[in-house]
């Protein structure tokens, strides 16, 4: 069996990395479901994923050595917050 990497950063807390083995032909749904944060943070459901910084469907199929990303939605946009440091400087 081969493994991949699911990565999970929850809101104000340490980065989470499981290594999950998986069968060829498994998605990434099925993957992040054979995960313990499912149980612990079940706020991931219905939120985007990736492999490697890019986003994919939850129905893609997952290779060895892949790094399965789950995404949290954006608290603020990322230009408004550069705006916003940029004035705390002035």
């Amino acid at each position: 069996m081969d493994k991949v990497e699911v990565v999970y950063v929850p809101h104000g807390l340490p980065p989470i990395h499981e290594h999950v083995a998986f069968e060829v032909g498994t998605t990434v749904a099925e993957v992040i479901m054979r995960t313990s944060l499912c149980k612990s943070h079940p706020e991931i459901e219905g939120m985007a994923v990736g492999i490697f910084g890019k986003i994919v469907s939850q129905e893609t199929v997952v290779k060895a050595g892949d790094r399965i990303e789950i995404y949290r939605p954006l608290l603020i946009d990322p230009k408004e917050k550069r705006r916003q440091r940029a004035r705390q400087k002035n």
